[in-house]
Order: C-alpha cells, then structure tokens, then sequence
C-alpha cells in the first residue's frame, strides 16, 4: 500500500507540496548545522519520505539537493567534485522512489534507507580516493579509503533508519490522529 498524502483536493496539491518541500529542506538544513555525528543526518531519509507523501513527486529530488546547498552555503563547501557525488547520492532515493512506486512502498522503506546509505558509502568515498590527495592513487589507498571511512557507514546507516523512522513513523501518527478526528468532527456537525 503506498502512502498517500493529505490534501484530497488537487488544487491544494500544490500549496501542500510546497509546504512540505520547504520543511524538509528547513529541516535537513537545521539538522545539518546543528551537533551531530558525522553522516547522522536526515538528509536521505527526507528524499525518500517527499518521494512518498508529494502529489508532484518530480519536486522529491529538490529537498536533498536544496538541503545541501542551503547547508554548505551557510556551512562552507568543499572540493565541488566531491560535493557533486556527495548531491547526487543523497538525491538518489528521491530519484528511485520517484521512478519506482514499489520503492515508497512502507515495507521497501527500511531497505531503500540501507540501501541509500551503502550507496552513499561506496560512492562517496571512491569520489574522496579518486579526487583528493588525502589516498594514494592505488588499490592500496582506495582500500584504506574504505576502511577509514567504516565508522561513517554506521552513522549513516543508524541515522538513515532513526530520521526514517521519525518522518515516517511521524506521518502515520498525524494521518491516524486525522483519521480518527475527521469522522469526530463530521459527527458532531450532524
């Protein structure tokens, strides 16, 4: 069963995604700059949840790649390579759940998080090895590369799957709360 959104009226569609896009992105932003682990952001887990909840899902893949943005405006950037590789990973479970209904479906949600996060992982770190001097230009150092990045997996692992749980876990409260005020409501207006 995928997740359908709140607005049953397609005119305020819009207004609705919107709203919900500027709050990802307020939110990825605030979470970014404030303490946290490395890699234990919201990031991933907010691509995949507007690619679940958006009427206009081709907008999904805006909240990771503004999220970024905002945050390394305010927080500083680093090599442009990197931080393209680092975009386009982050935006890939927007981009997946987007072309793929399966993919926002609720029980896909745990492994498209993991997934993301691997991906991440794998591409991230080959864009560090393949474009700055910290490895050498071997197998040798892309090997290091990976293993000195293996704490960072955690994190993203455990912080894709904790914000995922949040976001989602979180629409499903204010839809059963919705549910069961709407038919309250109704009732009382009779």
């Amino acid at each position: 069963m995928l997740m359908p959104s709140f607005p049953a009226n397609h005119a305020r569609a819009l207004p609705f995604d919107l709203f919900i896009v500027a709050a990802l992105v307020s939110f990825d932003v605030v979470a970014r700059l404030m303490p946290h682990a490395p890699n234990f952001t919201p990031v991933a887990a907010s691509a995949l949840f507007a690619a679940a909840v958006l009427h206009r899902r081709a907008l999904a893949p805006l909240v990771p790649i503004l999220g970024l943005a905002v945050g390394d405006r305010i927080a500083g950037g680093y090599d442009i390579k990197i931080m393209l590789v680092i975009y386009a990973s982050l935006a890939w479970p927007a981009c997946a759940a987007v072309l793929s209904p399966t993919l926002r479906a609720p029980r896909m949600i745990p492994l498209v998080l993991v997934s993301s996060s691997v991906g991440f992982f794998v591409t991230t770190n080959f864009a560090v090895w393949a474009f700055s001097p910290l490895y050498a230009p071997n197998i040798a150092g892309l090997c290091k590369c990976y293993v000195a990045a293996l704490p960072f997996l955690r994190n993203m692992v455990e912080g894709d799957l904790f914000w995922g749980a949040v976001l989602f876990g979180g629409y499903w409260v204010v839809r059963s709360i919705r549910a069961t005020a709407l038919p309250v409501a109704a009732a009382g207006r009779g």
